[in-house]
């Protein structure tokens, strides 16, 4: 099955103290022993980046604590896509005639490249906003499922 994880996900795998850890981390042992294939956005990782070096974590995670995380768990194991420049306007189109804005267009641009891979499940755990913003999509748009 092809996945895609967007940051919630991939935060929470990184952080065992995270409320959605296990089900987080159980995704990601799934794509890391090849029942999945795993996709993210480059822009995920950039994301999980920011979240992790300034999450108040005890002790602080530092940088190269971070990379070290991310070597172990992330870039090995998936595949990165981006968005096409015509992808931008768009979705800036799609929120402004739904009259939403903000950050919003960070997750519309997740999920639609997610729809374009051709993803068979799209896991967040902002699934119900997701689904508000791609409701084409969702059915593909879960929340990673317990143990």
């Amino acid at each position: 099955m092809i996945v895609f994880c967007d940051t919630s996900v991939l935060v929470a795998a990184s952080l065992e103290a995270h409320v959605h850890h296990g089900r987080a981390r159980a995704a990601l042992e799934r794509i890391r022993g090849g029942d999945d294939i795993g996709h993210t956005s480059a822009h995920a990782l950039a994301e999980t980046f920011s979240v992790l070096t300034r999450m108040p974590t005890t002790p602080k995670l530092e940088p190269q604590d971070v990379l070290a995380i991310m070597e172990r768990n992330v870039f090995p194991h998936f595949a990165l896509a981006v968005p096409a420049p015509e992808d931008y306007p768009q979705a800036i189109r799609s929120l402004a005639a739904s009259g939403l804005s903000g950050g919003r267009i960070y997750d519309l641009l997740h999920v639609r490249l997610a729809g374009k891979l051709g993803a068979d499940r799209i896991y967040t755990f902002n699934d119900r906003e997701w689904r508000i913003l791609a409701p084409d999509l969702a059915p593909l748009i879960v929340a990673p499922p317990g143990h």
